[in-house]
């Protein structure tokens, strides 16, 4: 159990330097204990809307998505454009950092609050 929150933990923060780094570079927010709750925002949202929806063929996955740049757009100055950026540039962050870690043995390829990785 104190693993699994431990992983849970550190996936987070991965999760969360990804889109404090988009929307420092997007919207010019540097604010990185903000950037956290919307990572756990992100992933509770993202996992409540894929457990009722996430199911259905191609809509399902669309849902999600949406749902979750719905977060980003409302935590975060701008618009649809600029949560949207966020969220490119949160998940190719996090890519890199995950890549990184997982080459030198440190973690696996996963993190919370960033779709997809």
């Amino acid at each position: 159990m104190i693993e699994s929150l431990i992983v849970f933990a550190v996936s987070l923060l991965i999760g969360a330097l990804g889109i404090y780094l988009g929307a420092k570079f997007i919207v010019d927010a540097e604010d990185y204990s903000y950037a956290v709750i919307t990572a756990l925002i992100g992933a509770v949202v993202w996992a409540v809307v894929g457990f009722f929806f996430g199911w259905i063929p191609l809509l399902g996955p669309l849902l999600v998505f949406v749902a979750y740049l719905a977060v980003i757009n409302a935590r975060y100055p701008g618009g649809w454009v600029d949560a949207a950026a966020i969220t490119i540039v949160a998940w190719v962050s996090v890519l890199v950092v995950l890549y990184v870690l997982a080459v030198i043995g440190v973690t696996g390829f996963e993190a919370v609050g960033v779709p997809g990785v």
